[in-house]
């Protein structure tokens, strides 16, 4: 197939011109809707240290795959990421009682407790595409590397996602991708410090910006879709990695179409990447830019920038694609999780 959802337990591996509605500072003003899911993940200080016991250094390890010992190879479709990383983190889950980890992103909020991932990397299905669940043990640690925690350890409060996903199938990419997004609202960390105020920073986010743009995109992948960049140190999980290039509109094949505004660039990274940015107008040297969408599963280019057929992989270009975030989609679950205290 030509798109490959990227599930957290597993790698297997519609242009918009409306206005740009780009949060600085923010105060929450926010009702529930029928669209808005939400969750209670760890809310009592006997829960939060709960998630913190459960995820030992030794379960934290067990989600590290083995290294290649294979040559350091960078490209403009994967290469580890140096600069300031702050804002980045692992987010660690159980999953259907299967332990996982995908990506998740600091972004500017009112409570400054609010991180942005992917749909299935808070609330999934079985392997099926059946039994909806949220995932329990939701811990994110930002700028995770090699084990360490340097800003500390946030267990999520609240995990809030659009109803629409929880019907999600597996099975229909164009009724459902859209909506595979989802913020979280973090507790403080163990010595009672909001995330952003812990990081010192946050990430802009944008609703409804145009997809065609030059972007960054970041993760921490457990494999890579290039052999030569299999088990390097940062496709096992404990690195960030980063791919950078334009974004090509992503409309799925046409016996699979895709939901109508998927995007992404060219990129190897694979699972533990979901819920990793894309960002637009990022600056290297400060580590931040503005979030427009969210990494969720891969799509397939021939050199004449034209979508392979399903099935069809060799000789084609494996970009990194998900949801542009939107008003409409994105910007209720964005409210609901920065009013969580």
């Amino acid at each position: 197939m030509s798109i490959i959802r990227l599930r957290p337990v597993q790698f297997a591996a519609a242009l918009s011109l409306l206005p740009v509605f780009l949060v600085g500072a923010v105060t929450p003003a926010f009702a529930d809707s029928a669209e808005v899911a939400t969750s209670d993940l760890a809310v009592t200080p006997a829960q939060q240290q709960a998630v913190l016991d459960y995820w030992t250094p030794e379960r934290i390890k067990a989600l590290t795959q083995p290294s290649s010992g294979n040559p350091p190879k960078a490209a403009a479709d994967g290469a580890p990421w140096t600069g300031p990383a702050a804002t980045f983190g692992r987010l660690f889950f159980t999953d259907h009682g299967e332990d996982s980890s995908c990506t998740a992103t600091v972004v500017r909020s009112a409570n400054r407790s609010t991180v942005v991932t992917a749909g299935h990397c808070v609330e999934n299905t079985d392997l099926l595409g059946e039994n909806h669940a949220w995932n329990a043990n939701s811990l994110f640690i930002p700028g995770y590397h090699d084990g360490q925690a340097p800003y500390g350890k946030f267990v999520g409060r609240l995990g809030v996602a659009d109803s629409t996903w929880l019907a999600n199938d597996q099975q229909h990419a164009a009724k459902f991708d859209a909506y595979d997004q989802a913020f979280v609202a973090l507790n403080p960390n163990e010595a009672g410090r909001r995330v952003e105020d812990a990081v010192g920073a946050s990430q802009n986010i944008a609703f409804t910006a145009p997809g065609d743009a030059d972007v960054y995109q970041f993760g921490y992948p457990r494999a890579a879709s290039d052999p030569a960049r299999e088990g390097l140190p940062e496709y096992i999980g404990e690195r960030l990695a980063f791919c950078h290039g334009p974004a090509k509109h992503y409309p799925g094949t046409a016996d699979n179409p895709d939901s109508p505004d998927e995007w992404g660039t060219a990129c190897v990274m694979g699972g533990g990447s979901s819920g990793g940015p894309r960002l637009r107008d990022f600056d290297p040297g400060t580590g931040l830019g503005t979030v427009v969408g969210d990494n969720t599963h891969a799509g397939f280019f021939d050199a004449a920038g034209k979508v392979c057929p399903s099935g069809a992989t060799e000789n084609c270009t494996r970009n990194l694609v998900g949801p542009q975030f939107s008003t409409a989609i994105t910007k209720p679950l964005y409210e609901r999780a920065q009013s969580a205290q």
